[in-house]
């Protein structure tokens, strides 16, 4: 095969995997809590035999994560917390300790503060974060100290990925950190507000768009390759 169609090919398989990545970002638009999502094109390049200028191919493999902060939600919860500026709650999965930006929780009837998808919140200590059955007057304060009447009930805690480049999105709102998570401070944290998804949506479809016709100019030429070489393999065949 030509080397051109193999490196059409490869783009072609990376403009997927970022129009993927694009509808995902619009499908959640409205999802408290969730980041965008944008893809890494890398570029490999190979030197030929016989004097021919090299190939090089493009690979759309690598993910990053938008730290963008998204616009804050008034909301009155008294168990909706979100954070302003850097920084991720930390969840308790059952694929180990994940961090996340939505701040939905509610209790357990065991007092666990628990996420919407049934993940318990860690404070800053990575231990559980309880709040006792019948407890009035929950305050949190923007330094993360959760109160009931006065009386300081835990500390949430605020953590970055030790690589700030190592944050893998794992599903929905929740992201893994491949080489673990590091405490931080100064943080603040709002009770009553949630933070809301940092998509732009009139940025995203305009990438859409972007993306559909650089991938439909590869098509092009690809029906055309395989055009020319038909007609040459009928005019050999004669």
């Amino acid at each position: 095969m030509d080397n051109a169609i193999y490196a059409t090919l490869t783009r072609q398989s990376g403009l997927m995997r970022e129009m993927q990545t694009v509808a995902n970002n619009i499908a959640n638009v409205s999802t408290n809590g969730f980041r965008k999502e944008g893809v890494i094109f890398s570029e490999h390049i190979a030197a030929l035999d016989g004097g021919e200028p090299s190939l090089s191919m493009a690979e759309a493999l690598a993910r990053i994560v938008s730290r963008t902060q998204g616009p804050l939600a008034e909301t009155g919860g008294t168990f909706d917390f979100a954070i302003e500026g850097e920084g991720y709650f930390l969840i308790d999965t059952p694929e180990g300790q994940q961090l996340t930006r939505a701040g939905s929780f509610t209790p357990s009837p065991e007092g666990e503060l628990l996420t919407l998808d049934g993940f318990r919140l860690l404070d800053a200590g990575a231990a559980p974060v309880f709040v006792p059955a019948g407890a009035r007057g929950i305050m949190l304060s923007q330094d993360g100290t959760l109160s009931a009447e006065g009386r300081p009930l835990a500390e949430i805690g605020l953590f970055l990925p030790a690589d700030p480049n190592g944050l893998v999105h794992v599903g929905g709102t929740r992201f893994s950190a491949e080489a673990g998570v590091e405490a931080i401070e100064g943080g603040v944290m709002l009770q009553g507000f949630l933070e809301e998804s940092n998509v732009d949506p009139i940025s995203e479809i305009a990438r859409m768009i972007e993306v559909q016709r650089a991938y439909e100019m590869g098509q092009t030429f690809l029906d055309r390759e395989d055009e020319r070489i038909r007609g040459v393999i009928s005019t050999l065949g004669r």
